[in-house]
C-alpha cells in the first residue's frame, strides 16, 4: 500500500507551503494573538471594575462569544458586516471589507473573550493587600491596574495566554472557508492538484503536531520557571 504514496511532491511544494502558506498563518497567529491579549485585558478590566453597565456589557460580550463555533462568526463577519455597515453609513452597496482584514478582526475579536477570562484569572491571583496599597497612595482604578497588577498578571499569565497562541495557530486553519491559503489551505490546493491527498495531508498534521508540540514544550518549560520565580 505504502508503494502507492509518491512523497515527491512535498519537497516540490515546500516553498509554496512556508514561503506562503506558513507565513500567512503565522502573520495572522501574530496579530490576532497582540490584538486579542490587549483586548481582552481591556474586558478583563471592565468586568472587575465594579461599574455596572460596562460589568455587563463585558460579560454578555464574553459569554456570546464564548458560546458560538468560530467558523460561524467568520462567516458572519464577512457576509453581514458590509451590510450592517451601510446601513450604518447610509451607503447604498455594501462596504467591502477583504477577506484578510476579515480574518483579522474576527480572530481577535473571538480569541478576546479567551484571552480575557485568562488575564481576569491573572488579576485576580495579585494580592488585594497591592491594591489597596496602591489606592492609599492615591491610584485611581485603572492606574492602579496600569502600574501595579497588570505586570504582576502578565507575568502569571503568560504561560496560559502562549497555551491559547498555539490553540488560535491551529484554529487559523478555519479561514479555508474564505479562501485565504494559508498553511492547510496550502497543502489542501497542492494536494487537490496533484491528486495527492493523503501524502499532503499527513505532511500537514506532522508540521503541525511538531509545532505545537515544540511550543507546548517551552511553554511548560516557561510555566516552571515562573513558578519558581513565584
Amino acid at each position: 500500500m505504502l508503494s502507492n504514496f509518491d512523497f515527491s511532491v512535498i519537497a516540490s511544494s515546500l516553498p509554496y507551503l512556508f514561503g506562503q502558506g506558513m507565513v500567512f498563518t503565522v502573520t495572522l497567529t501574530a496579530l490576532a494573538a497582540v490584538g486579542g491579549v490587549i483586548i481582552g485585558t481591556l474586558l478583563a478590566m471592565a468586568r472587575l471594575s465594579g461599574i455596572p453597565g460596562l460589568w455587563h456589557l463585558a460579560k454578555g460580550y464574553v459569554e456570546l462569544c464564548r458560546s458560538l463555533p468560530l467558523v460561524l462568526v467568520i462567516f458572519w463577519f464577512y457576509f453581514l458586516v458590509p451590510y450592517i455597515g451601510a446601513y450604518v453609513t447610509g451607503s447604498t452597496t455594501p462596504i467591502q471589507v477583504g477577506a484578510f482584514p476579515s480574518a483579522l478582526i474576527t480572530f481577535m475579536a473571538f480569541e478576546a473573550a479567551y484571552f480575557s477570562e485568562i488575564m481576569r484569572a491573572g488579576i485576580q491571583s495579585i494580592p488585594k493587600g497591592q491594591t489597596a496599597a496602591a489606592q492609599a497612595v492615591g491610584m485611581n482604578y485603572w492606574q492602579t491596574m496600569g502600574n501595579v497588577v497588570l505586570p504582576q498578571a502578565f507575568r502569571n499569565m503568560l504561560p496560559l495566554l502562549l497555551t491559547q497562541t498555539i490553540v488560535l495557530f491551529q484554529d487559523t486553519s478555519l479561514v479555508y472557508v474564505l479562501s485565504l491559503t494559508d498553511f492547510m489551505g496550502a497543502a489542501s490546493k497542492i494536494a487537490q492538484r496533484d491528486g495527492r491527498l493523503v501524502e499532503m495531508y499527513i505532511f500537514a498534521a506532522v508540521v503541525y503536531f511538531a509545532i505545537c508540540f515544540s511550543a507546548s514544550f517551552l511553554v511548560r518549560r516557561l510555566q516552571r520557571r515562573v513558578a519558581i520565580i513565584r
